[in-house]
């Protein structure tokens, strides 16, 4: 059973671009790469490769970080590159398997989906008076 649309709050990682948007492509059986289209509005789809880190708190050890793919239903626009932070609107988190002949789960997982994104807002240290 997958669980979908699981809306997550990410205000406690920074999110940096490692690969801009791009659209999304899938393989035909023949190796030909497709564009993935999404099948209510005809857009084409994104995918953007971040690195996601923990933010410091106090008291914890610092974390390392993970990098994630996350989908968007169409194309981000201007403005989103390697190096940036970012924010996701709306995003959440979706799991998956897959079953072999037998019936047997052979793989399973989550992947991340949010309906675009816009720059990380900038924190300002204002010096004391």
């Amino acid at each position: 059973m997958a669980l979908n649309d699981i809306p997550v709050i990410l205000t406690h990682y920074k999110l940096m671009i490692t690969e801009a948007p791009c659209v999304k492509m899938r393989e035909l059986d023949g190796g030909q790469l497709v564009p993935v289209i999404d099948r209510h509005t005809n857009e084409e789809q994104f995918v953007v490769v971040l690195f996601a880190k923990p933010r410091p708190m106090e008291g914890r050890r610092k974390a390392k970080g993970e990098e994630i793919r996350v989908n968007l239903p169409r194309d981000p626009g201007e403005g989103f590159e390697e190096g940036d932070y970012i924010e996701l609107i709306n995003p959440v988190i979706n799991t998956y398997e897959m079953r072999g002949d037998d019936g047997k789960i052979t793989a399973s997982g989550l992947w991340f989906k949010a309906d675009g994104l816009t720059p990380a807002a900038r924190i300002v240290s204002v010096p004391a008076a």
